[in-house]
C-alpha cells in the first residue's frame, strides 16, 4: 500500500485533485502522530444528494439519488490487536474491542454506531480485525447530506480493503450501515442514504424487492445547473421521533391495508378504501403520508423514462413537485410542535422568490427534513448571486457549491 497516484486523485476529485491530495497528507501525517509509522491505506466515501424520492425506501419505494462531491476521508492501517481506534478531526478518539462488542452501549453516538456494523459485518460471514485509522469529513454534519451514511460507508471501505479483499458488494455495505442505524441507534432508517455514498454517480433505486439499482446518466451540468445545497441551520441530532414517524405512519396505513410495506399496494387501493383506512390509522397526516409515497414513486419512474427519452430539461419541473409534495404532503419541512421556527420553508420560500425572478432552475427540500438542507438546481450564470442571497440569511458558511461524482465508497489504490 502506498498514497494514491495523481492519476487516481484525478480520476475521483477532478480538478480538486490537489486539495485532496493536501487532505490526505494531513491524514498521514496526523496518523503517525497518534498512532506511529504504518503501511497505510487510503480511503473515501461521498456525502449524497437525493434528487426525487423524499422518504420511499423504508416502505419499499423507488429513488433517484447520487453521490456528491463532499467526502469523508480516512487513512487505516491494521494494528494487530483486536482494538478498532477511530480518530475523526474536531471529534474524540473513538476505540472499541471487537472481542467485546457486547458492553459497548447503544444509542451513544458513534460508538454505537461503530460497535453495529462491526457486528453485522462479522454476522455476515466477514472478517474485521482491529485497526488504526485518522478520519476527515467536509459532509455537513446531520443537515441532509447523510454524514453518518458517508461514516458507515467510509467503514465497510475500511474493513473491506484491510480485511476481505474487496469481496463485500455495496449492497452489503448499505445493509450493514441500515443494521447498525436500525440496531443500535434504533432510528428507523431506510437504505437511500447508505445506497447513494456506496455507489457513486447517479443511481436508480428500487427497494420493492431488496436492493435493486442501475446507473443512470444524470447531472446538473447538463441542464447548464450549478447544484446548491443550504444548510439552514438547525441540526437533525435531536429530531429522532419525527423521522421515525413517517416510515411508522407509512407502514401503519399500509396494515390497514392488509400489506406489511406501502410497494405492495397502490395510490388506487387506498382511495377505494380511504374511509375504512382513515378510520383505521387514525390521522390524517399518516394518509396524506401515503399519498406523498405513491405520488413521489410515480415521479422516480417519470423522471427514468424522461431521462431514457433525453428530456433531462423534465427533471426540474420533476424536482419542484417533489419538494412541493415533500413540503405540503408529506409535511417534513418543521417541526410541528415548534412552529415558530421554520428555516427549511424559510429558505424555500426565498428560493422560490428568486427562481421566479430568473425564470429558471428548480428547488426542493433535501434530504430527512425538519431541519437542515435544502437543494437549489441553479442556472449557472446565477449561481453566484443566488449563493449570496442565500448566504445573507443563513451564512456565507453554510452555503456549498458541489455537483454529482462518479465515485462512490472505495480504497483509494493506486
Amino acid at each position: 500500500m502506498s498514497f494514491p497516484s495523481t492519476e487516481v486523485l484525478n480520476q475521483v476529485y477532478g480538478e480538486s485533485a490537489a486539495a485532496a491530495k493536501v487532505r490526505l497528507e494531513e491524514l498521514r501525517s496526523r496518523y503517525e502522530e497518534l498512532f506511529g509509522a504504518a503501511d497505510l491505506a487510503y480511503f473515501t466515501a461521498p456525502g449524497r444528494t437525493e434528487i426525487i424520492g423524499n422518504h420511499t425506501d423504508h416502505n419499499g419505494g423507488k429513488i433517484l439519488a447520487a453521490s456528491i462531491t463532499m467526502d469523508t476521508i480516512c487513512a487505516a492501517a491494521p494494528n494487530g490487536t483486536s482494538m478498532v481506534n477511530i480518530a475523526s478531526e474536531g471529534y474524540p478518539m473513538v476505540s472499541l474491542d471487537i472481542s467485546k462488542l457486547g458492553e459497548v452501549p447503544h444509542c451513544q453516538g458513534t460508538p454505537s454506531l461503530l460497535a453495529g456494523m462491526i457486528e453485522s459485518t462479522i454476522e455476515r460471514g466477514y472478517a474485521v480485525n482491529g485497526f488504526n485509522a485518522t478520519v476527515s469529513s467536509e459532509v455537513i454534519p446531520a443537515a441532509g447530506v447523510s454524514s453518518s451514511a458517508s461514516f458507515e460507508m467510509l467503514v465497510c471501505a475500511i474493513i473491506n480493503g484491510l480485511f476481505n479483499d474487496n469481496a463485500i458488494d455495496v449492497a452489503t455495505f448499505a445493509l450493514i450501515g441500515r443494521y447498525a442505524e436500525n440496531v443500535w441507534w434504533e432510528k428507523a432508517s431506510g437504505l437511500l442514504d447508505q445506497m447513494a455514498c456506496a455507489v457513486g454517480g447517479t443511481i436508480l433505486l428500487d427497494f420493492s424487492h431488496g436492493v435493486n439499482f442501475e446507473r443512470v446518466d444524470f447531472a446538473y451540468d447538463e441542464l447548464g445547473c450549478e447544484l446548491v445545497l443550504v444548510n439552514t441551520g438547525k441540526g437533525h441530532a435531536d429530531l429522532s421521533a419525527e423521522y421515525s414517524a413517517v416510515p411508522d405512519e407509512m407502514h401503519a396505513v399500509a396494515k390497514a391495508l392488509g400489506v406489511s410495506n406501502l410497494c405492495e399496494s397502490s395510490e388506487q387501493e387506498l382511495l377505494e378504501k380511504l374511509d375504512e383506512v382513515r378510520a383505521s390509522v387514525g390521522s390524517d397526516r399518516a394518509i396524506m403520508r401515503a399519498l406523498h409515497f405513491f405520488e413521489e414513486c410515480a415521479r422516480v419512474d417519470e423522471a427514468a423514462k424522461a431521462l431514457a427519452a433525453g428530456d433531462r430539461a423534465r427533471m426540474l419541473t420533476l424536482i419542484d413537485e417533489s419538494g412541493s409534495s415533500s413540503w405540503r404532503w408529506l409535511q417534513n419541512a418543521y417541526v410541528a410542535d415548534v412552529a415558530s421556527e421554520q428555516p427549511i420553508p424559510l429558505a424555500l420560500a426565498l428560493t422560490e422568490l428568486y427562481l421566479k425572478k430568473i425564470g429558471g432552475g428548480a428547488c426542493r427540500l433535501h434530504g430527512g427534513g425538519f431541519a437542515g438542507v435544502i437543494m437549489c438546481a441553479v442556472p449557472k450564470e446565477s449561481a453566484a448571486s443566488y449563493v449570496e442571497l442565500m448566504s445573507r440569511t443563513f451564512g456565507e458558511s453554510n452555503v456549498y457549491l458541489t455537483n454529482i461524482r462518479a465515485t462512490g465508497a472505495c480504497q483509494l489504490a493506486c
